[in-house]
């Protein structure tokens, strides 16, 4: 038995094309509507089998749909619901994909009507590369996904948002919205920010001959720097919705590499080679 009889994805880009082709893949939803802004990005979706039909306006996406999922940028999510509520069926579950969660979930059940619920949900996949092109069906297999519902959250329409990521291949996890904001401005928006600084920093940077020094380089930077590949607006969005996280961390990362500086300045062998080795058991963690 499928799990929904349509869904509708908003934002037809790397997660919501591959939510939909591993929804395909594992029978879960009986028909996918699909909408958003690049008309010909929604129509080569459709032409693939990706999606079932292609919507032309937000209302036409949602009507009738058991499940709306919101793909998008975080800074759209809020505006969508408020556009797409009075469209919906009674009984609609709503969810997302954004990575900043606090003032979003929060939002999002102050709108709601009774007998239309939201669960927010963050899937923790991803790629260096974006949009339909770079989709895959496996692309949430074997990976995490955060609910972050508060008290306000119906239990039952929660159950269902766990169950589409769990039947995509996900492990789900319950985080209070705020505690997920800090965790995530940690794992994933401070090294965003530092991957695009440091590409910044060296981007600028030219040997005598005025050769670029990233000419250079080997796998070790490519390495550390594989995420500033990542789609500028969305993480524009992201640090612009997580600020006070972000900036204490931002703070705390600074503090850290001025006392590695201080260290190099005052040649102090032994505790520069002791702030190493600590770096290598937290990384030992990480793997």
């Amino acid at each position: 038995m499928k799990l929904f009889e349509k869904m509708s994805i908003i934002g037809v880009g790397l997660l919501g094309a591959s939510l939909a082709k591993a929804c395909r893949k594992h029978n879960i939803v009986e028909g996918i509507s699909g909408f958003g802004r690049n008309r010909e990005n929604l129509g080569r979706a459709q032409s693939l089998g990706i999606i079932d039909h292609c919507a032309s306006n937000l209302k036409e996406a949602v009507i009738g749909a058991d499940l709306i999922v919101l793909c998008t940028p975080v800074s759209r999510i809020i505006p969508l619901i408020q556009s797409l509520l009075p469209h919906l069926k009674q009984g609609a579950v709503i969810t997302d994909v954004g990575s900043v969660k606090g003032p979003l979930v929060h939002q999002a059940d102050s709108l709601m009507p009774k007998g239309i619920f939201f669960v927010g949900s963050h899937p923790i996949a991803g790629g260096e590369k974006s949009g339909l092109e770079a989709s895959r069906a496996d692309l949430y297999a074997n990976a995490k996904c955060i609910l972050t519902p508060t008290p306000k959250t119906d239990r039952h329409a929660l159950k269902k948002v766990g169950a589409l990521w769990e039947s995509v291949g996900m492990e789900t996890l319950i985080l209070d919205a705020d505690e997920h904001d800090f965790v995530f401005g940690a794992v994933s928006h401070l090294p965003h920010i530092v991957a695009y600084a440091l590409m910044n920093t060296l981007g600028t940077l030219r040997t005598k001959q005025e050769n670029e020094v990233t000419a250079y380089s080997g796998a070790g930077l490519k390495d550390i720097t594989r995420i500033a590949s990542g789609d500028p607006v969305m993480w524009r969005d992201i640090c612009l919705s997580n600020p006070t996280h972000l900036l204490d961390l931002i703070d705390l990362f600074q503090k850290t590499l001025g006392e590695l500086r201080n260290l190099i300045e005052k040649k102090d062998a032994k505790a520069l080679e002791e702030a190493f080795i600590a770096a290598n058991k937290y990384r030992m963690k990480v793997i």
